[in-house]
């Protein structure tokens, strides 16, 4: 008989990136995570959708490809909220929410930095395994988001 480990469905990365606000959030696009995210091979809008929906087919280079929906946008808050509709291969847990949020930090020693919060909220029938995977691959991509936003 096998046993689930118990484990939270959320989880929340986080880094510092030392440059202005602008330089970051202008990367946060779902069309343009691939000009930061490399394990990503291309980013492309999804044709056909409704004209009110935003949908962008992420093409992994280890061939996963997932289709994500834009669910919410705020060029006043910096945020982006999407949602994974669609994978290839399929997804092992029903569903996944995720926002990244970018703030300005204003005063300390990281004044003029931008700090950048990359949250997931997934179904309850994702394993440690999901949770621990996603946490690793938003390290990851955050480490290369401030990569590239520095080179900007």
């Amino acid at each position: 008989m096998t046993t689930r480990i118990p484990t939270s469905t959320s989880l929340t990365e986080s880094a510092v990136i030392a440059v202005p606000l602008a330089q970051v959030w202008h990367l946060i696009k779902l069309q343009d995570f691939h000009k930061f995210w490399s394990k990503l091979e291309k980013s492309d809008f999804v044709k056909g959708t409704s004209p009110e929906t935003d949908v962008v087919q992420w093409t992994f280079k280890d061939g996963t490809v997932l289709d994500v929906k834009q669910e919410e946008h705020s060029t006043i808050d910096h945020y982006i909220t999407y949602s994974v509709i669609a994978s290839t291969p399929a997804l092992t847990y029903s569903s996944v929410i995720s926002t990244v949020r970018c703030f300005a930090v204003t005063s300390g020693a990281n004044e003029g930095s931008t700090f950048v919060q990359w949250s997931a909220h997934f179904s309850s029938d994702a394993d440690a395994g999901v949770i621990e995977d996603a946490r690793f691959k938003r390290k990851e991509a955050l480490a290369d988001l401030a990569s590239v936003a520095v080179k900007k």
